[in-house]
């Protein structure tokens, strides 16, 4: 019987609300704490002290469903003894409300509220949910020793179509290096496009990024749409990729070759200052349209924000956004350092 009777997973009982209170359990092989709603850590019977410490974040946004099911098909695997657990893991099923309705928030954008930004809306559920999901990663990964890797992966879908239809984000690094090794693993997951956040944010991989070192990366992995509606074929990379990092079959990663991605760093934010603001892209522009030079990207009372150079990009436009938030980032083809 599933521990999460009468629902049929550890899915199906976030979305039933069944969670009542934190509890902890075992099965022939791995220790199960279900610490929070939608929130899960495992790790082997036999842990020792030299495991990677893996944090598995998803559904930030409600209604990005197909890597919510993903994670949700490893833990039962997991549970059901298909595959073993070589690290200790915590899952994150990250916005529970707004995954019951199928909207992607309820009262303000999480993927906004982290590293302590969700102080600034206290009426807000995912305000309250960020800075419970701040306090478990950080429990988390404090219990990591020194010398331990820490891993985040904060996984998503979007709306809008892209013209590379899977990439990832590397938050800020506070200038430490960005690492070859995690270019790689994104290769193994079929992810070759990478943009370079150039300073800090409110994301929830930034905030690990930044308080605990992790080595964090938020993945926009392809379309949005609702559960059951999912074509999980085209998630098979990152399947695979998640299924060897967790049972540790991960196999020897080739050497770094620059020509097999493509790498973005961001230039500078659309920011919307005013209702004046007018974005000149259709509504249906796709991530990463190339933006030719000379062009009027947008415009907000005076200020101009003019296309340079040739070969830039948009990235996240959405005009609708709130006064003083990001409409948009203009971005530009870079080296990894």
């Amino acid at each position: 019987m599933t521990p999460f009777a009468p629902a049929r997973d550890f899915l199906h009982a976030t979305l039933e609300g069944r969670f009542a209170g934190p509890r902890h359990w075992q099965t022939a092989t791995l220790s199960l704490q279900w610490l929070a709603e939608g929130v899960l850590a495992l790790a082997p019977l036999d842990a020792t002290d030299t495991l990677d410490h893996v944090l598995l974040s998803t559904g930030i946004h409600g209604n990005e469903t197909a890597p919510i099911e993903v994670v949700n098909s490893i833990v039962n695997d997991l549970l059901a003894d298909a595959m073993p657990l070589r690290c200790r893991l915590l899952v994150m099923l990250g916005n529970p409300v707004a995954m019951r309705s199928g909207a992607r928030f309820t009262d303000y954008d999480m993927n906004r509220l982290f590293n302590g930004a969700h102080i600034s809306q206290p009426q807000a559920q995912e305000a309250r949910r960020a800075a419970e999901l701040e306090q478990l990663a950080a429990d988390f990964f404090r219990a990591a020793p020194s010398g331990v890797q820490r891993l985040h992966y904060d996984l998503h879908t979007a709306i809008r179509g892209s013209v590379f239809e899977k990439f990832a984000i590397y938050p800020y690094t506070d200038g430490r290096p960005h690492k070859r090794e995690q270019l790689l693993w994104l290769e193994s997951a079929d992810v070759s496009t990478l943009l370079l956040h150039s300073k800090p944010a409110a994301t929830f991989s930034y905030y690990t990024s930044h308080h605990f070192h992790a080595d964090a990366l938020t993945l926009e992995l392809g379309k949005a749409r609702p559960f059951g509606d999912n074509d999980l074929a085209r998630f098979a990379g990152i399947d695979r990729a998640l299924r060897r990092l967790v049972s540790g079959s991960t196999p020897p990663l080739p050497a770094y070759d620059a020509s097999r991605f493509a790498v973005f760093h961001a230039k500078y934010d659309l920011v919307k200052h005013s209702e004046q603001f007018k974005l000149h892209l259709a509504d249906s522009v796709e991530n990463f349209t190339a933006l030719p030079h000379g062009m009027t990207i947008a415009e907000d009372g005076d200020i101009r924000y003019v296309a340079d150079g040739g070969e830039e990009r948009i990235l996240f436009p959405n005009p609708k956004v709130g006064i003083g938030l990001r409409a948009g980032i203009v971005i530009s083809p870079c080296q990894l350092d």
